[in-house]
């Protein structure tokens, strides 16, 4: 993980004049510093220096934004703008979001803490942001048109308001939604409650992510804006497999993980080894008395769900969407299924053609990640990543959640593979198969035959139920 020292800050004498005259609300107030991010690393939490004090969250693959006090107001500074996201190594797309990063980076703030956000605007078009969820007068709610005038290109706009109540939250543009939310405007907010609350439990690791998705053409570097449905690239914080970080906790660790839905879709997230239970939405911790245990939650289009658990089963376990289709990289949805195809002959007469051409996909998917084939500059594997025991075959939205005994508390670093206990691993078997009989299989419509019209006596019904069932090579038992 990088520093935040490494930040690339800037903040010039020029752009002040012309903030704080764009600004006036704000008499002569001096704009908190420009702080960006181009890391597509997982930053650590950033402990509060000053404010009140709260347990931080991590932004998976991001960072939270710093900020400053002044009069007892909490003071960001977001800056709408282009910007380039690595998605996995090998792949940038040029997007658009705040301060460097798609997705911005996470707000953090307090119940109560009263906040003010200067957003600056450099697109190439007019802009706003909605505080997704958050209790706020009608004015600040950043609707361009609605509730406020749009932020035109180099201007910029004060939302002030006070954090009322804690929970999960996002912010994104309600300007051009279709291109900006397209082109991965959006951010995490998260507001710690201000004292012990019934509802919110202290944890260990606490983990926040949205999911979001984009049509980018093998070979291009910017989304198609104008798609619907037919996304290739499904996302967590605009990274996919392999370039998403582990979530690396310590063994009995009290877990919490923060995930919003900004797609087109709904994504059915699934942990593996172990329960959770679904503790809050966007809408506000959910009562004790309402919740239950699950291993997959699905959540839907501009929603957010907080799930928690107790990390006390060892191991690498996958954590991923559900969505078949939604753990594959750039794929064609026009292609047609050639599984249990035979086209050997033609596939030599086409070689004759052309030496280069490959047949892919007549015995299933996994051999397009192991091949060989170029692709375009810019562009993924459609399943890829390495995992200890050969190919993960995985792409878009998967991660592993890494549980370790000997994890350090708040040691976010990737411990490497899991090493199984001897016998705990499952293996080749080396035997002779003969000896295991023949696998027992559903009757066919055959065996049926003549069975509505010839009733044996019970016993004899019996009997034929043991024959069914009984391995080759054991009739006399």
């Amino acid at each position: 993980m990088n520093s935040r020292r490494n930040f690339f800050k800037f903040a010039g004498i020029a752009g002040g004049a012309l903030a704080a005259s764009a600004v006036s609300k704000v008499a002569l107030a001096a704009l908190p510093e420009i702080t960006t991010q181009t890391s597509p690393d997982t930053m650590p939490p950033l402990v509060p220096a000053n404010g009140r004090p709260y347990n931080p969250v991590v932004t998976l693959n991001g960072w939270t934004l710093p900020w400053r006090m002044k009069n007892g107001v909490k003071e960001f500074h977001l800056v709408a703008e282009p910007v380039v996201r690595e998605m996995a190594p090998g792949m940038k797309a040029h997007l658009w979001g705040y301060n460097g990063q798609s997705p911005g980076p996470t707000i953090e703030v307090v119940e109560g803490d009263r906040v003010r956000i200067f957003v600056t605007n450099r697109l190439p078009e007019h802009t706003s942001v909605h505080w997704h969820g958050q209790r706020l007068p009608n004015g600040m709610d950043g609707v361009s048109g609605l509730t406020q005038p749009a932020i035109q290109p180099g201007k910029t706009f004060v939302y002030e308001f006070v954090a009322r109540r804690p929970g999960t939250f996002m912010y994104h543009p309600h300007a051009d939604e279709m291109t900006q939310m397209a082109m991965g405007m959006m951010g995490s907010w998260i507001t710690h409650p201000k004292n012990k609350h019934p509802l919110i439990a202290d944890v260990d690791r606490d983990f926040v992510f949205l999911l979001n998705a984009y049509d980018v053409e093998p070979g291009a570097s910017r989304p198609n804006i104008m798609t619907m449905t037919e996304f290739n690239l499904w996302s967590w914080n605009s990274r996919v497999f392999p370039g998403i970080d582990t979530l690396n906790v310590r063994k009995n660790d009290k877990v919490r993980i923060r995930v919003g839905n900004l797609t087109m879709t709904n994504h059915p997230i699934h942990l593996h080894g172990h329960e959770f239970t679904v503790t809050g939405t966007d809408g506000g911790a959910i009562p004790k008395t309402a919740r239950w245990p699950e291993v997959t939650t699905d959540i839907g289009v501009g929603q957010m769900r907080q799930i928690e658990f107790i990390a006390d089963e060892e191991g690498d376990w996958a954590l991923h969407c559900h969505k078949s289709h939604h753990t594959m990289n750039a794929m064609g949805h026009s292609v047609p299924s050639m599984i249990g195809v035979d086209h050997k002959d033609v596939a030599d007469k086409i070689s004759r053609l052309i030496p280069a051409y490959m047949t892919m996909g007549d015995k299933g998917m996994a051999d397009m990640g192991m091949m060989e084939m170029p692709l375009p500059e810019n562009t993924l594997p459609m399943m890829t990543g390495e995992g200890p025991f050969g190919g993960v075959e995985m792409g878009g939205m998967f991660s592993v959640l890494k549980v370790r005994k000997d994890q350090k508390p708040g040691d976010y670093k990737d411990p490497g593979w899991y090493a199984h206990p001897k016998g705990t691993a499952a293996y080749e078997y080396q035997g002779d198969t003969a000896g295991l009989g023949e696998p027992v299989r559903p009757a066919t419509a055959t065996d049926h035959a003549g069975m509505h019209h010839h009733h044996a006596p019970a016993s004899a019904e019996k009997e034929i139920e043991v024959q069914v069932v009984k391995p080759k090579g054991h009739e006399g038992h």
